[in-house]
């Protein structure tokens, strides 16, 4: 019987305050969207570095015609100097840094270059001739690059070191701020979710007032009495999280790997079935809100 009675109670707020209950609904849909967003942000930055930083060399630039550094006053770099470069890396001071190592001739170069903008203008107005010839070193540890540029940068031969991390930083550095960007829109969609659940609350509260009284008359507990207040506060949130988790989900299959996936072949995207991960956490974040906002609320304005 009583929970019979918890059950009508609930089912009558809601439909009295249905507007209210609509609101809470899409705000706490909105606000748990971002924040999923940033989740997924957060594992694609996780799942990038994770492949790209595996992939990425250290480049040995060896001096060309072209070249202005110092150690390049001499002209472009001999096959004495190579060879010495090469020696330099099978040491036993700088071998157990690497990975691995290759030579890319000017040719080799050339041929890479053009790969890389086949589809640009510019692919046919370089020449051989214009592109350094460099060692392409993969490192055991690639936070070691510094070990690397030390021994490197002042040998004859040598141009300039280049980690090509350093290129992947700014790509990070945006996607984070974006990431936070999220998170911040996140939060004060929260506030704004969690306001108005407990004005939602209040209202439904005071519009009961005399049913709240005879509750107190025929001796319901207080827990009895407010229980219905804060699963209404609780129905409509959790309404928003499986909302705002579809919509992660969606997010996910159809822009991350419907369409990004499709754009950009050899980058790594997180799978769209990682956002299934999300919406529990969605669903439990939103529901204790829930409950916490109705409470404080029933707390502070309804004496039972």
């Amino acid at each position: 019987m009583r929970l019979a009675f918890i059950l009508s109670e609930i089912g009558g707020g809601l439909r009295r305050n249905l507007s209210m209950v609509i609101s809470v609904v899409l705000v706490t849909c909105v606000s748990l969207t971002f924040v999923g967003t940033a989740a997924l942000l957060q594992m694609q930055i996780t799942q990038m570095k994770g492949f790209w930083y595996d992939k990425v060399q250290v480049a040995i630039f060896l001096c060309s015609d072209t070249s202005n550094a110092p150690n390049c006053a001499s002209g472009p770099a001999t096959a004495e100097q190579k060879a010495g470069i090469q020696t330099l890396l099978n040491s036993a001071a700088v071998k157990p840094y690497i990975k691995s190592s290759v030579f890319e001739s000017q040719a080799d170069a050339l041929k890479h270059f053009r790969e890389q903008f086949a589809n640009s203008p510019i692919k046919d107005t370089v020449t051989a001739d214009q592109l350094p010839s460099s060692f392409r070193i993969s490192l055991v540890d690639p936070q070691k690059y510094q070990i690397i540029n030390e021994t490197f940068s002042a040998t004859p031969g040598v141009d300039s070191v280049i980690d090509q991390r350093k290129l992947l930083e700014s790509l990070f550095t945006f996607m984070n701020a974006a990431s936070v960007v999220a998170i911040g829109i996140a939060a004060l969609m929260i506030v704004c979710a969690v306001l108005l659940i407990a004005t939602t609350i209040r209202l439904s509260a005071q519009s009961r007032q005399r049913e709240i009284g005879i509750m107190r008359l025929v001796g319901a507990s207080k827990t009895v009495i407010q229980l219905p207040f804060v699963l209404e506060g609780v129905i409509a949130a959790a309404v928003g999280a499986l909302l705002a988790s579809a919509a992660v989900w969606a997010i996910a299959t159809f822009f991350v790997q419907g369409f990004l996936a499709g754009q950009f072949k050899d980058t790594p995207f997180i799978a769209a079935n990682q956002a299934l991960y999300i919406g529990p956490l969605l669903l439990i974040l939103g529901v204790a809100l829930a409950a916490i906002s109705s409470s404080v609320s029933l707390r502070r304005h309804l004496k039972v």
